[in-house]
């Protein structure tokens, strides 16, 4: 009896001792692993031996690919591939002898397998996600040196090696080959209790998750809570208290709070939680990245054991009706479908985060509210900047263009499930992408599991391209054409393909590109990828106004926008005359073609015009008895041009937001566009100067916020400037520039036009009269000079001062991303309702038609890929709708069949009064008719004779395969057939 009673005793007392032991030193360490790491290109024997000579090696820090050089040099098939090999010498504290040990990779390309020591800790093969190694037992303390070595294919056709299965999102047209270790690694020392790190799939674990329920935006408040997954590696059970801190990023306490006391068996795992109403918050928005340092703590008799920071920021979405809100307002996704490469000639994706930021705040900057990174997981380092600049994201896990089976499936279920546990506290993700082609049910169940198993409180819909009957899906959308729905939101994965070189004005201005001219690539014809700037830009507007028109406000049945491909030209699949995609709106080094300039004028608002904005497009510098068409975009109601003061009329408004002046004859001096309202009140304005000679070169640097840093990864951006003696910059100069570089700093360089397009070459042009260049930081600290010279102009030079870091044993407290500042431009969400009613459905109490009654209904079920189509017989080409009242009809929007080949010669009656005949045009997706109001409790809509059957558009697919829209020419009745997927029909407001 006495010896039952005593052992709870006995074991009580050695848990005391334990936690008096913890408690002694239990606080977590981080450091950045990225310094002083050598590669080498091969497949040397013994290479993962410690006493291996790596002496020859060379000296890099990460993240580092070792073909990093050849980005937009080389067409994305011929990027090299093989075995590389990567070390680290490096030396863990005394002090940290007693505490767990974890390395956490954010990623690399593609299969790889790491040694510490001469022993072999793991794989990882996926080439996209986060992973991590527990190395404790394996690590050496204090002066005895460790040495990682990490064995990397990247090769394209890589299997895995235990199914010998490839992965499908390594694909040479959409995933950029750069191999090695591009992305940032850090080590963690942790006390043996201690919160788990979120890396599924080599450690099993699944960290930190912070989530938010209960809102209420106005009066800003939430209930937030933290959920720690715990490891206790005693030998014993530990109780230990659970205490969040919720705090400003310049460590001002908002809010702290406790959960329940929590006991973790020996060699256990156990959840701790915790949970509190908070007031004073301020909600993360488009363009306001407010985020906050979510503190969870364990913490045993009131001492600190362990403590994770997670920097998150909090929102509300709602998708329902074919919308989406975010804080409680409407907003239609403005974007792009970006590459998740994401990458910059010569340095591919290997880059400091403070580039990111200034990439994806590019975006923002354009107006832009949301990127879908395209068929693979994006970098951690993106996913936090786009968390900083208030940039919503669409996240994919991998996949290349079809659904598939077998492992190949498991492959991507993986993924999915280790991007949604290590990506789930990022605010800015906002929808889990699961295909880039529509995937079965069963599979987007799967998926749609994982999400509510590891993130159901995120408010996040999961969805995939395509889907548009999916009983599963949260979201869906095309690639190329308008989707509308009633229920959940549709939007465009992909709204655009054209491409265009940003030296091409147009064919008035050196180098006298004529627009569309270039080689055709086989199915591809050439027009619409070798665009001028002018005809790029007014073909964003042209695809945009499709979405526009059928925004929130216009129905029951809307668009929730779409995303343009892509932002920034990429390395990745083109068909123009260039080796690399140039639909970019900037070009690879992030400078601005016109069409970023569109953009910015049509979509800075919610869902409706905002803002009065204008935009002139080009230059106005040309040679004598030049005439040409000018354009402006804007967002104003009308616009006049003026020249040197004397106005030449008011533009051809067409596509809401383009203005054309037809024949304008250029002369020097000033041309101006000025929009006004509909009653002529000046809303907007802006000017184009005439610059004069080419007389010097400017420079302008852009550094990271703290300065350009010695640590061999950073990397300073510099402008390059041909300006006249008053410096306005001259911008049809093509003038060569010779740069010299002096101090401790590596040239990386730009691009151009030419040879090897001039990737690391220290001599390079100007388009349109600037261009950009990056230097790199080496290990030394010190002042750099750039000078750079053309040939008649007075040269320019600038001054650099790169700072030190601190390094020791291999390990820097200065993690990548420290210092680096939220943008709050924006400001939060505006208050009020995004749009106005603008036209109202009016309700059909009945459908008949000429033939096939069977599917009559298709017409008005809201689903896209159901239709009606008659017998091909002209006589029963005709559909009538009863209405439940008489109504005042003003507006019919049909998605026909074959609509973009098809145009269909039709007559609308409105009860037996003719209200619209003419011919339809071919579009991609929703054809709008307006006429005036026409009383009447029914409407008929007859096809009145042959429409011409062609391709409008001239889309290919990456894979050759023939889209959904491109089967008119097959129907043998064609000239006789109607066909209706979906039709409404509205009213006026009153």
């Amino acid at each position: 009896m006495l010896k039952n009673c005593l052992l709870p005793v006995i074991i009580l007392l050695f848990a005391f001792q334990l936690n008096a032991a913890i408690t002694a030193d239990g606080s977590r360490e981080t450091y950045n692993f990225n310094p002083g790491w050598k590669v080498s290109v091969g497949d040397p024997e013994g290479a993962e031996q410690k006493q291996f000579n790596d002496s020859s090696w060379q000296n890099v820090s990460l993240p580092y690919s070792w073909n990093q050089h050849e980005a937009f040099k080389l067409d994305i098939h011929d990027l090299s591939t093989g075995i590389a090999w990567y070390r680290k010498h490096f030396l863990i504290p005394t002090e940290q002898a007693d505490k767990k040990v974890f390395l956490e990779f954010e990623g690399i390309r593609q299969g790889g397998e790491f040694y510490l020591n001469g022993k072999y800790i793991g794989r990882h093969e996926n080439g996209a996600m986060a992973f991590g190694f527990d190395i404790t037992n394996l690590a050496n303390y204090g002066s005895v040196e460790n040495i990682i070595a990490v064995r990397i294919d990247n090769s394209w056709d890589y299997r895995e090696k235990a199914t010998n299965s490839r992965y499908q999102w390594s694909d040479k047209n959409f995933n950029a080959n750069y191999g090695g270790i591009p992305k940032n690694v850090s080590i963690h020392f942790t006390d043996k209790l201690y919160q788990t790190l979120p890396l599924y799939s080599t450690l099993g674990t699944t960290g930190v998750y912070v989530y938010v329920e209960d809102f209420d935006i106005a009066n800003k408040t939430a209930v937030i809570s933290a959920e720690s997954q715990v490891r206790n590696e005693y030998s014993v059970a530990s109780t230990f208290e659970y205490e969040v801190t919720i705090k400003e990023t310049d460590g001002t306490i908002l809010k702290s709070f406790k959960g329940y006391p929590c006991t973790v068996s020996p060699g256990g795992t156990g959840i701790a939680k915790a949970s509190a109403k908070v007031e004073g918050l301020n909600f993360w928005s488009w363009g306001y990245g407010y985020l906050y340092d979510v503190e969870t703590v364990i913490k045993i008799d009131g001492r600190e054991i362990d403590k994770v920071v997670t920097r998150t920021g909090f929102r509300k979405t709602q998708f329902a009706n074919g919308m989406i809100w975010l804080n409680d307002r409407v907003i239609q996704v403005k974007g792009y479908a970006q590459r998740t490469s994401n990458e910059w000639p010569a340095v591919g994706i290997s880059i400091p985060p403070w580039l990111s930021d200034f990439s994806n705040k590019l975006i923002v900057e354009s107006n832009a509210n949301l990127v879908r990174w395209m068929h693979i997981t994006p970098s951690k380092q993106d996913i936090r900047s786009c968390d900083r600049v208030g940039l919503m994201q669409a996240m994919p896990a991998g996949d290349a263009e079809k659904d598939v089976t077998g492992r190949r499936w498991q492959q991507r279920t993986e993924l999915m499930r280790d991007a949604i546990i290590y990506n789930r506290n990022n605010p800015s993700i906002i929808f889990y992408e699961g295909g880039n082609e529509s995937i079965s049910e069963e599979h987007m169940q799967e998926l749609k599991n994982f999400r509510n198993t590891y993130d159901p409180h995120g408010g996040r819909a999961i969805g995939s391209r395509e889907m548009l009957d999916s009983e599963v899906a949260e979201y869906g959308g095309e690639m190329l054409y308008i989707n509308k729905s009633g229920d959940i939101p549709m939007w465009a994965m992909e709204y655009s393909r054209d491409e265009g070189l940003r030296k091409y004005w147009d064919e008035f201005s050196p180098p006298y590109h004529k627009d569309g001219a270039g080689p055709q690539r086989g199915k591809n014809a050439p027009g619409p990828y070798n665009h001028n700037q002018d005809s790029h830009a007014i073909e964003d507007i042209i695809r945009w106004f499709d979405y526009w028109e059928q925004r929130p406000g216009t129905g029951n049945r809307v668009s929730s926008g779409g995303v343009n491909i892509v932002f920034s030209d990429t390395n990745t699949h083109y068909r123009g005359e260039e080796n690399y995609r140039r639909s970019g709106e900037v070009d690879p080094m992030r400078l601005p073609k016109d069409g970023f300039y569109a953009h910015q004028v049509m979509w800075d608002c919610w869902v409706d015009i905002e803002k009065p904005l204008i935009h002139l497009m080009g230059h106005w510098n040309y040679q004598p008895n030049t005439v040409k068409d000018i354009y402006a975009v804007s967002t104003a109601e009308k616009v006049e041009l003026f020249v040197n003061g004397r106005s030449m009329g008011f533009g051809q408004q067409s596509y809401r937001f383009l203005y054309t002046f037809k024949n304008i004859k250029w002369q020097p001096g000033k041309v101006q566009v000025v929009g006004y309202d509909k009653d002529g009140h000046k809303l907007c304005e802006t000017e184009l100067q005439t610059a004069g000679e080419p007389k010097r070169v400017r420079l302008t640097v852009h550094t990271g916020p703290g300065g350009l840093k010695a640590n061999n990864t950073d990397i300073a951006l510099i402008d390059v400037e041909v300006v006249d003696k008053e410096g306005r910059r001259c911008p049809v100069a093509m003038n060569m520039i010779d740069f010299e570089l002096a101090g401790p700093a590596k040239w990386i360089g730009g691009i151009a036009q030419g040879p090897d397009n001039y990737i690391m070459s220290k001599k390079l042009p100007v388009e349109c009269g600037v261009n950009r260049v990056m230097v790199g930081s080496t290990n030394d600290a010190g002042k750099i000079i750039m000078t750079a010279k053309s040939e008649g102009l007075e040269p320019a030079s600038i001054e650099l001062v790169s700072t030190p870091v601190v390094v020791s044993g291999g390990l820097c407290h200065n993690m990548p991303d420290d210092g680096l500042p939220c943008s709050l431009d924006r400001g939060p969400t505006p208050a009020g309702e995004s749009y106005t009613v603008s036209r109202i459905p009016i309700k059909i109490l009945k459908v008949t038609g000429g033939a096939n009654l069977e599917n009559i209904y298709a017409t008005i079920d809201d689903n896209e890929l159901t239709d009606w189509q008659n017998d091909g017989k002209l006589s029963t080409a005709w559909l009538k709708y009863d209405f439940t009242e008489a109504a005042d009809v003003s507006e019919v929007v049909v998605k026909f069949g074959n609509w973009r080949r098809q145009s269909y010669p039709i007559r609308i009656l409105v009860d037996t009064k003719e209200a619209f005949t003419g011919e339809t045009k071919q579009n991609l997706g929703y054809y709008t008719i307006k006429f005036e109001p026409v009383r009447g409790k029914s409407l008929t809509l007859e096809l009145i004779g042959a429409g011409s059957n062609r391709d409008a558009f001239g889309l290919v697919e990456v894979t050759g395969k023939v889209d959904q829209a491109d089967d008119a020419s097959k129907d043998p009745n064609a000239k006789g057939t109607l066909k209706v997927v979906e039709l409404e029909i509205y009213r006026k407001t009153e």
